[in-house]
């Protein structure tokens, strides 16, 4: 037992309603605040916690409250700003081993908000960490809405009447609709979070200078110039108006509510400028100011009081160092940002993490006649992140297409969680930078990546990311998804007015994995009606999947606009995709839209593509995106020989006393895997030999790897890489994923693999590994799988005990600003 402050149980938090708080166990010193939460309890609130009136805590009650050990007696308090505004506290039951009386409060005016649920996430974490497996709580038939939070959470409860209390019994282990509930609540906080910054009701701009071209007047201006549908008010010093529109002092001089500030002062001056916000009550920061994180060991610790500060007092920031945000919904009409050029209207919501290259995208997009829906722009990314932006996305009925631009992830596995599920629904493109180096840029708020890049295409590929190589394949991509259906299958059609140029997208085809059909060549004089008659007959026909339409003028001089004609309306009368090259314009030209709001393209508009190669690799990225959303998600296979708790019993006697990792013995390696029910048999194989790998790696955690066991494949590191747990869809994509898989399926007469066998032991190991984060690294060497059976020739095991638990297993919590390096 230890009475030593628990730092770790310390956490920034976003609530139901987007707002922010931050959890930390209770202290002594407390008590004035603790006396002051209690003040502004109503008499409803008191009777329901302590059941009876207590208009005010004793002395000796407000020791008792304050004073804990953080293992039998335990309390998290919630604090916004500087008020105590939640508690819940457990106190061991001395009688019943592993259970602990629990029991919380909100004051008032902060009911509804959530807190009550994630106070219980974050207050159960800490008990089973102190070894308790249970939870009882004693709560007044009355009071539904302290039964709901318990009901709710998802934990397996009992309940019953005794002497008109109710009695509620909660088992702590987290169950799989405990973990659902957790995810749906984040999702729903971190959404509503990123909404209140997209979706202002009124802006000020701290910074404004009257200085032409400064950052702050930039911003002003862009906000006046897109009509933004609510009051923009200017802070500056001294000024009475900037660019036309009154000025005031300070922030706390606006008469009148304010929901986003954009910070755009020097950084040593961002501190006040903050506290200032805090006390005004706005909702979110836009910080376009440098000199924090990117500038060294004084900047990141300035940028780390930035998002401690804003978090404590209820806000999210972007930025610091970032271009600003954009919103093109006529209800708001925001460009808070520094970038000059704005895209129209459109499907498509874009998260980038650079600064510098935030106006060049921006300018990009718009010089293709692509429209946006919203944009973001983190700069450091020191608090809202690309997967805040995805939780918003998700459900936004303006966003079809998801681009990401990204140079770092704070939370890899989280990334891949949110997006297995949302590319279901909405295609992420991403171009992911650091492909050489897997490095993190200065002042970014994440770790550097430990995986091979190839290995993070295969997890980015499982989760159904399409990750593209540069900006250019970004947007070609985009503009396929934002404005033509998905193809059905890989067949694709080649029509041309010139045999060179299919013959080229024919090549390009076949390179990329395409099935395409001898191109259609219509001759160098074809016309609208010819172009018309093929597209139709392309179309109908039940062996084609996609159509490529090329077209380019024989000679200088007019251009039939009829051809533009016949392909807009052969996609506008068909469901599936129409790519083009025509006249080498890139994006979306006018003569091949379907009109939209404000003359932007609408759905049915085709995409122009400078070259063949380019429009047939966009055709290729989507058609493997297609497949990838329409094969079976497959399903987690029951194990009934695994043993979880005897697996977890045994890895917890080799880690006992140990002070660093363990190397476990063949023997002890072949009796955890039997926990799996994997049995080994080391004798002599036949066959091609592989080779398993299971891994706990630090950003994406368990990851199971495959490939052959020999010298050639570890030469051209012939291996794929999965997430675990595999599901048997995934396991089967695993096994057939590397270059040398023909090899087991009995490749120029070679004796063929029990590949099902196979299979199967990843599906295996694959559990164990997602069970038991202490398996730092598994190997199992020399895996043949033959008629009698599977042989293993070498089996090594290295156990640690991992730093704290995996993510999604543990509390909702906002990432930690990371410390000085």
């Amino acid at each position: 037992m230890s009475d030593s402050y628990p730092d770790h149980w310390e956490a920034d938090v976003v609530l139901a309603d987007g707002g922010t708080a931050h959890l930390r166990p209770i202290r002594p010193q407390d008590a004035d605040l603790l006396r002051a939460f209690h003040k502004r309890l109503s008499p409803e609130s008191i009777y329901y916690r302590f059941f009876s009136p207590r208009p005010r805590l004793s002395d000796r009650e407000v020791k008792h409250l304050t004073t804990v050990d953080h293992h039998d007696r335990v309390a998290l308090i919630a604090t916004i700003g500087d008020a105590m505004v939640a508690v819940v506290r457990y106190d061991r039951l001395p009688e019943e081993p592993g259970t602990a009386e629990v029991a919380f409060l909100v004051e008032d005016a902060h009911q509804g908000r959530g807190l009550g649920s994630v106070l219980l996430e974050h207050v159960a974490a800490a008990a089973r960490e102190r070894g308790l497996r249970r939870f009882v709580a004693h709560v007044l038939p009355e009071n539904r809405r302290m039964t709901k939070v318990f009901r709710d959470a998802g934990y397996r409860a009992r309940q019953r009447f005794e002497d008109g209390i109710l009695q509620l019994v909660l088992d702590l282990e987290p169950t799989e609709t405990s973990l659902e509930v957790m995810a749906a609540r984040e999702h729903r906080a971190e959404s509503r979070s990123i909404q209140r910054l997209l979706f202002p009701g009124s802006v000020a701009v701290i910074g404004a200078s009257r200085e032409a071209h400064s950052v702050g007047q930039t911003v002003l201006r862009h906000l006046l110039a897109g009509d933004f549908t609510g009051p923009v008010y200017p802070v500056h010093p001294t000024a009475t108006a900037v660019a036309g529109v009154r000025a005031y002092r300070t922030v706390l001089d606006i008469p009148d509510p304010v929901d986003l500030a954009v910070v755009a002062v020097r950084a040593e001056a961002v501190h006040e400028v903050v506290e200032q916000c805090a006390g005004k009550g706005v909702h979110g920061l836009v910080v376009v100011s440098a000199g924090f994180g990117e500038t060294g060991e004084e900047g990141r610790a300035r940028q780390r009081e930035l998002v401690r500060l804003a978090r404590a007092n209820g806000m999210r920031v972007v930025g610091p160092n970032c271009l600003g945000i954009a919103n093109t919904d006529p209800a708001v009409r925001l460009n808070a940002s520094l970038a000059p050029t704005m895209p129209g209207r459109g499907p498509i919501g874009f998260f980038s993490q650079s600064g510098a290259l935030g106006i060049a995208i921006l300018q990009r997009a718009a010089e293709r006649g692509l429209g946006l829906s919203t944009f973001v722009s983190a700069g450091n990314r020191a608090d809202v992140s690309g997967n805040d932006l995805l939780q918003y996305w998700e459900e936004d009925p303006a966003t079809g297409v998801v681009l990401l631009y990204l140079e770092s992830i704070g939370n890899p596995r989280k990334f891949t969680r949110l997006a297995r599920r949302i590319s279901r629904a909405k295609p992420i493109v991403a171009v992911k930078t650091g492909r050489s180096t897997q490095g993190v840029p200065l002042g970014h708020a994440a770790r550097a990546l430990t995986l091979p890049d190839h290995a993070v295409s295969a997890l980015f590929a499982q989760a159904g990311v399409i990750r593209v190589d540069d900006l250019d394949q970004l947007f070609d991509v985009a503009q396929l998804l934002a404005y033509q259906p998905l193809p059905a299958g890989d067949r694709v059609a080649i029509i041309d007015n010139s045999n060179s140029l299919g013959l080229l997208a024919q090549d390009a085809a076949v390179a990329l994995g395409l099935s395409p059909r001898e191109p259609v060549d219509l001759g160098p004089a074809a016309g609208a009606a010819e172009y018309a008659r093929a597209l139709t007959e392309a179309l109908a026909d039940e062996a084609v999947d996609a159509v490529v339409a090329l077209f380019t003028p024989p000679t200088i001089g007019e251009v039939d606009p009829g051809v533009a004609t016949a392909i807009t309306r052969a996609a506008a009368a068909g469901a599936k995709p129409i790519v083009a090259t025509y006249l080498g314009a890139a994006g979306m030209p006018e003569r091949l839209r379907a009109p939209g709001p404000d003359g932007m393209p609408a759905a049915g508009s085709v995409p122009s593509y400078p070259a063949p190669e380019d429009a047939v690799r966009a055709l290729a990225y989507v058609t493997r995106y297609a497949l990838w959303r329409r094969r079976p998600q497959g399903r987690l296979p029951h194990l009934e020989e695994a043993d979880r708790d005897r697996a977890r019993a045994l890895v917890e006697e080799l880690l006992d006393g140990a002070d660093g990792p363990v190397t476990a013995t063949a023997d002890q390696a072949a009796r955890l895997l039997a926990c799996y029910g994997i049995t080994i048999d080391d004798r002599p194989g036949r066959g091609a030999p592989t080779r398993i790998v299971t891994m706990e790696d630090p950003s994406f955690g368990a990851v199971v790897s495959f490939g052959l066991s020999d010298d050639t494949a570890a030469l051209l590191d012939d291996r794929a890489y999965r997430l675990a747990p595999l599901t048997d869809v995934e396991a089967a994509e695993l096994v057939r994923a590397i270059r040398a898989a023909p090899l087991l399926f009995g490749h120029r007469g070679t004796e063929p693999a029990d590949v099902a066998a196979l299979e199967r032991l990843l599906l295996r190991i694959s559990r164990l590994a997602d069970d038991l984060p202490e398996v730092a690294r598994l190997e199992l060497d020399r895996v043949h799988a033959g008629p009698a059976g599977i042989t293993v020739g070498e089996l090594s095991l290295r156990l640690a005990r991992p730093p704290g638990p995996r993510p999604e297993l543990g509390p909702r919590r906002l990432p930690t600003p990371p410390v000085a390096r």
